[in-house]
């Protein structure tokens, strides 16, 4: 009885490997939009948007999971207001070669400090970070204040959360569904949810980068690296200040009381800065945050930071 179980659990497990490899087949040839970088024997994939001017290039940083294609929306509306930005995929994650362990706020800002000089793209940069991206964002900028010229946190982590009591809790679950996804893809378990809809609200190109990475091992076991060592990112962060010369918008969406405590760490940027901005939207989700349907309170947070940069 037994082994006619188990022959069924691995019949199973085969047809939905299959299936899922099947339907990535289906789909066809896919070219990444963007240009691919040497950082120095490794190739960043970089993707930027909208005309070169006399205002700041608004530089991009995903969250965890993330990738240059969680900003398509965002790029595509910014471009049309005549604003150029830049996203990336992370060494290992999307399109790009990996990276050196351990992939913490030191390796991912020391990358993107040779990206950024390879790139042609000339600062100081307004830097955009999401998510998890918040401290590796604080990291960059503390370290290279000639190259900032403001900040636009989304819904973005600071060093200070963890310090509220549910932090603890909240990473743990993290941890547990990075492990549990980087087992999945490296097994190829996710590849049958190619054809899920994305849950940002993407353009058509970048809703079709995102699902080639959701369903890559190793965009998965590169996201469970970095999730990892998110609280040796923490300290790295906390470790260096943002200068309150710095225009800072910070947006959050759904309820702000979700996670008490944590919301008031979220706006400590803002409250340092002298010229900050606070907006939340309770209409938009996490995610969807950065997609065409709840964009324009992100857009918002821009415009505020251009204009504070404008007029000082």
């Amino acid at each position: 009885m037994l082994k006619i179980i188990a022959l069924s659990l691995a019949v199973l497990l085969a047809a939905w490997i299959g299936g899922g490899l099947a339907l990535v087949a289906l789909a066809g040839q896919f070219e990444p939009s963007g240009r691919f970088v040497d950082i120095g024997g490794r190739d960043l994939r970089l993707v930027c948007h909208g005309p070169r001017s006399d205002q700041p290039v608004i530089w991009m940083e995903a969250g965890a999971w993330g990738l240059a294609a969680d900003f398509a929306a965002l790029q595509q509306r910014l471009a049309e207001r005549g604003l150029r930005s830049c996203a990336y995929d992370r060494a290992g994650m999307g399109f790009s070669d990996p990276g050196p362990a351990p992939r913490d706020s030191a390796a991912i800002a020391a990358d993107l400090e040779k990206l950024i000089a390879a790139s042609g793209e000339r600062g100081p940069f307004v830097f955009m970070g999401h998510s998890m991206a918040g401290q590796h964002v604080r990291l960059y900028a503390g370290d290279h204040p000639g190259q900032v010229a403001g900040l636009v946190l989304l819904d973005a982590t600071t060093p200070e959360m963890a310090d509220a009591p549910a932090a603890q809790t909240f990473l743990q679950r993290v941890r547990n569904v990075a492990r549990a996804t980087a087992v999945a893809g490296t097994l190829g378990l996710t590849k049958v949810a190619y054809y899920v809809g994305d849950r940002i609200g993407l353009p058509p190109q970048g809703r079709a980068e995102k699902r080639h990475a959701f369903v890559s091992g190793r965009h998965a076991r590169t996201a469970a690296a970095e999730v990892l060592v998110w609280p040796e990112g923490a300290l790295q962060a906390r470790a260096v200040a943002l200068d309150p010369k710095w225009p800072v918008a910070v947006i959050t969406a759904g309820d702000p009381r979700r996670f008490p405590g944590w919301d008031e760490a979220r706006r400590a940027p803002e409250r340092n800065s002298r010229a900050g901005y606070y907006e939340n939207d309770p209409a938009a989700t996490h995610t969807t945050l950065l997609g065409l349907a709840h964009s324009d309170a992100v857009l918002r947070g821009v415009d505020h930071v251009l204009a504070a940069l404008r007029n000082p």
